[in-house]
């Protein structure tokens, strides 16, 4: 059977771990040639070398991803590696730091918007380009299921997950003619090491992290890149401008 990326190209940003790293094997087993970026080169490398060691291609970029001209350079290192562009998962982000509206400083505002927010604008600004030199492509941004279901105590991050979801939907509409589809990827709770942190933070222990969640288990970092693969597949080719929740029910 004919693997779904057989002789394409894919960037995975925040591939140095979790939701990342998962996805960039994935992209690799399905035969995509995958550019790794991280600012976590330890983490990145690692990465790349599980993708080798499966016998697949991966090599590593790393970059500030809320820098214009490390988004340029990333794109521009794709091209010079592997001659094209047809899949970019852009899932570089943060959590920052839990705050009211009235608790967030400016300071921390602008941080969390340039790493959730502006990072995915300009990755799309080099990366869509490329993709219509061969034709189209197709893009996932990751948001948060949170932009959709909020908690107390998380405006800025919610606010930053918001524009992701509003900024793929502009750019699914913008390209769509030009066929290049994008599409916004929603966790809910999913295990990562990132996820762990803020879990040890909040003292709450995994079993009632679990409780939360209809399913009755936090999400995996491979199930959150299965649906990320999918998306920018020709599986999903009339699929675009959507913003898919995949949170074990806990959005119903």
């Amino acid at each position: 059977m004919k693997l779904l990326f057989e002789g394409k190209v894919a960037i995975v940003t925040g591939g140095a771990s979790g939701i990342g790293r998962a996805a960039a094997m994935r992209f690799a087993e399905e035969g995509a040639s995958v550019l790794v970026v991280d600012r976590d080169e330890a983490g990145g490398v690692e990465t790349v070398a599980a993708v080798t060691a499966a016998r697949c291609t991966a090599s590593f970029f790393r970059a500030d991803l809320t820098r214009v001209a490390d988004n340029e350079s990333m794109v521009k290192t794709v091209l010079d590696r592997y001659g094209r562009l047809d899949a970019a998962f852009n899932n570089a982000g943060s959590t920052g730091s839990f705050k009211t509206v009235v608790d967030c400083t400016e300071d921390e505002w602008d941080a969390l918007f340039d790493v959730n927010v502006k990072s995915v604008w300009l990755a799309m600004k080099y990366e869509i380009p490329a993709m219509l030199r061969t034709g189209g492509g197709a893009i996932v941004n990751t948001s948060s299921a949170s932009a959709h279901r909020t908690q107390a105590g998380m405006a800025p991050y919610v606010a930053s997950k918001h524009a992701v979801v509003g900024l793929s939907n502009s750019a699914a509409t913008d390209f769509a003619r030009q066929n290049i589809r994008v599409c916004a990827l929603l966790p809910g709770v999913t295990y990562t090491p990132m996820m762990a942190r803020g879990m040890a933070g909040t003292g709450i222990a995994e079993e009632d992290w679990n409780r939360l969640v209809p399913l009755g288990r936090l999400g995996r970092a491979e199930e959150q890149a299965d649906v990320a693969v999918w998306l920018c597949s020709d599986r999903a080719s009339y699929v675009s401008g959507i913003a898919l929740r995949v949170d074990g029910a806990a959005g119903v």
